[in-house]
């Protein structure tokens, strides 16, 4: 997860092998890794988009690739929080579509369903007034429930239980369907697990913080 130092070693041999998918796709996390450690907002989306184009660039070489698929799905995402509502409307469809894509070609992919799940979330927080809202200025939402993101998250946990973002992922939306003393159980389990994954320490500061607010 040293990411400056990962891409001195990948640019070169994408120079050597533009077209190489696994290459590209590589590349675009290291992006993605740097995009976290930034401290500044511009530097956070030039980093973002920078992800972006090389996920796409692997997509376009192989559209049938699940990881290009899911580096889409996942670039396209860590981009929300700096964009306009209208990028975010643009981009949800893209990455449902790549999601669908991701779980289509390789069922027993954890991460393409945690993306589904964190999609289905995103969209069942929307409520009656901003969905009239985006619906006036931008085109119809699409519909979601906590119980879609559930079952997505949980496929998740079933597939890959080690990873913890799984975990708190799924106690987040327990919260949201009441279900408070599974969200509890859920949260707590994977604020107990390793760091494996570059964003882990942030998903269990967020983690800590909506564990402390249960009644």
């Amino acid at each position: 997860m040293q990411a400056a130092q990962a891409l001195r070693f990948y640019l070169p041999a994408e120079k050597l092998a533009p077209n190489n998918v696994r290459l590209l796709v590589r590349i675009s996390r290291e992006y993605r890794h740097l995009m976290s450690d930034a401290t500044k907002p511009e530097q956070k989306l030039s980093l973002g988009n920078t992800a972006v184009d090389y996920a796409k660039r692997a997509v376009s070489l192989d559209p049938n690739d699940p990881d290009a698929q899911l580096a889409v799905a996942i670039s396209y995402g860590k981009l929300g929080p700096f964009e306009t509502n209208r990028e975010k409307f643009e981009a949800s469809r893209v990455i449902k579509d790549a999601a669908d894509k991701v779980v289509k070609l390789d069922p027993g992919s954890d991460l393409g369903w945690h993306v589904l799940g964190r999609w289905h979330l995103a969209l069942a927080e929307v409520s009656a007034f901003e969905r009239a809202m985006a619906q006036f200025a931008y085109g119809k939402l699409p519909e979601s429930t906590y119980q879609d993101a559930a079952r997505c998250f949980e496929k998740a946990i079933e597939l890959n239980p080690n990873r913890l973002m799984h975990y708190i992922e799924l106690g987040r939306v327990y919260v949201q369907m009441g279900r408070i003393d599974d969200a509890r159980n859920f949260i707590t389990k994977g604020l107990a697990m390793r760091n494996t994954e570059k964003d882990d320490p942030e998903t269990k500061r967020q983690g800590q913080e909506l564990l402390a607010k249960l009644p």
